[in-house]
Parts: C-alpha cells; structure tokens; sequence
C-alpha cells in the first residue's frame, strides 16, 4: 500500500469499509438466529464504544476535545445518538429479522434522496434538475424491485421498521452535517458520544424487554467482529479517506453495498434475485448516485466537511 499513491490508495481503503459494512449485514442475520435484535444491536455498539473510548481517551487531544464541549455540543451529540444509534440502528435490526438483507439495503439506499429533501428544508440546500430525475429514477427502481406488491405479516413489520431506519437516518444525518459542518468537534469525540448514548439505551432497552442473551461461541465472535472490525476500524477509516476523497468519489464508492449487499447475501445466506429485482436495485442505485453527484454547487473544503458527519450518520450501512 505504501507503493501506491495517496488517492488510489484512499480508494482502495474506502472500498475495504464499504465491503465491511456490506459484509456486517450477513454477520447480523446470521446473528439474528440466536440473539433478539435490539439486545443484539446494544451489544455491538456498547462494545464499539468501548474501543472508541480507549482510543479517544489515550490521547492527550481526545481528553481535551471532551473538556471543551458546551452544554448545546452535549445536548445536539446526545440528540444524536438517540436519533442515529438507538433509534435507527435499533429497527434496522428489527428490520433485518423481518426482510431479505437486499430488501433493507434498497430501502436504506433511499436515505440519501431522503437527507437531500431534508436538507432543502432545514439547511437550505437547493436540488437540481438533474438530482430531481435521479430520484425519479430510484422510485422507479423500487417500484420493479417490489413489485408485485405482496407482503406477509411478518414482512410488513420489517418494511415498518425499515421505514424508521430510513426517515430516522435522514434526521440524523442533517443533524450530524451540522454538527460537524463547523468543524469544532473532531469527528472520533462526535463518533464516541453519540454511538456511547445510543449504544447504552439501545442495550438497556433490549434487555428490559428481551432479557440477557444465551451466547454461543458464533453469536460471542460476531459481536466482535462487528465492533471492534464493521464498527470502529471501519469509522476511523472511512474518516481517513474523507481527507483525500471528494465527497462525490465517498457517494460513488458508498453507493457499491447495495450490489455487494446483494451478491454477499447470494453467497452467504441463499438469497437469490431474479432479472427484475436485479434491474430494480441497478436503477435505484443509479439513481441515488445521481442526487450525490449532480450537486448545485461545487465541491469546496466546507462541503468535505459536511461529507465526513454525512458518513458518520448514514450507514450504509449496518455500519
């Protein structure tokens, strides 16, 4: 890697994030077999945290950047947390244990059509012409993926849940471009608090209403794959990228899980797609790459900022 030049190289670690967190969905519904979703959604990230606060507090600048917080930089990093980790990670989960993995990756997709209307409304952020026939364009991706329309009982509980996901995703990630667009917090104490927040509640609700797990050795060494590895490797990484990557490179590569998603989810777990659904997932995808790339303005180092707190608020990811 040393070898290679800084941007190629930013490109092949942001592409390493993106097949981790594709990969995190196929470790959680393999999870999901022996672990309730919202016990199972706390753990992860509890144990997240928990690296997370090791790095940040190990350093002097980490201890500082926690000290300097206002009471308005606790509150909106702990209104995140509620909105991002315990609530939208929460029904992802739920989400997950109702629904083919491809089907919650092509809803979640949509999250970047959703901030973008959001952010008219609460950042003045204008769409163009053009993004506005790419969300035409994802629409009419879903529309083939789903139809015919017909869901059992238990699917409708998982497309309930995966609607939260998706709108609860969308609040986060304005409120998280917010946070980081003035650039006073650094990106691992935004990370650390609000995912220590969310992550405490999420776990505290999980138990109260679906008790302390029965671990297996399986179950044990995905918790930790997905903390430590999906979780907290993959944020600090993503976040190195983002200083040589424009944010229309990050939406690019970004925009790759939905396919890995899918293909992971053939190979790993037998969920296969025919013709149709294939076409759906390619227009969708097409389409939500177009709101990222056909921006009203150029790209300026304000913009890579808001880039950065849109990653951390978005997951693509099961991230």
């Amino acid at each position: 890697m040393s070898r290679l030049s800084p941007h190629l190289r930013a490109v092949l670690q942001a592409l390493l994030v993106t097949f981790l967190w594709s990969l995190s969905f196929v470790l959680i519904k393999i999870g999901l077999q022996d672990i309730p979703a919202l016990t199972f959604a706390g753990l992860r990230y509890s144990l997240a945290v928990g690296v997370l606060l090791w790095v940040a507090l190990g350093r002097p600048a980490g201890r500082a950047s926690f000290r300097a917080l206002s009471r308005a930089d606790w509150a909106r990093l702990v209104g995140l947390g509620l909105i991002y980790y315990t609530l939208t990670q929460g029904a992802q989960f739920v989400a997950l244990d109702h629904l083919p993995s491809a089907s919650v990756s092509l809803v979640l997709n949509f999250s970047a059509i959703a901030i973008a209307l959001l952010g008219i409304a609460f950042l003045a952020e204008r769409l163009t012409l053009r993004q506005w026939g790419g969300v035409a364009i994802s629409l009419v991706g879903a529309v083939i993926y789903f139809y015919p329309v017909a869901f059992e009982a238990s699917e409708l509980i998982g497309l309930l849940a995966v609607g939260v996901a998706l709108l609860s995703n969308a609040v986060a990630s304005v409120l998280g471009r917010s946070i980081n667009r003035g650039g006073s917090i650094p990106p691992l104490t935004v990370t650390t608090i609000s995912m220590g927040v969310g992550a405490v509640i999420l776990l505290g609700v999980g138990l109260a209403t679906e008790g302390w797990p029965v671990l297996t050795a399986q179950s044990a060494a995905i918790i930790g794959v997905l903390a430590v590895v999906n979780t907290a490797f993959a944020f600090w990484l993503w976040n190195v990228t983002l200083r040589t990557l424009t944010a229309v490179e990050s939406g690019i590569i970004n925009n790759t899980m939905l396919i890995q998603i899918a293909i992971l989810a053939w190979v790993f777990l037998g969920e296969s797609l025919d013709l149709k659904a294939i076409v759906g997932l390619i227009l969708a995808a097409a389409g939500t790459l177009a709101v990222q790339m056909w921006r009203a303005k150029p790209e300026t180092g304000k913009d890579r900022g808001q880039e950065a707190g849109d990653r951390e608020a978005r997951e693509g990811e099961a991230a």
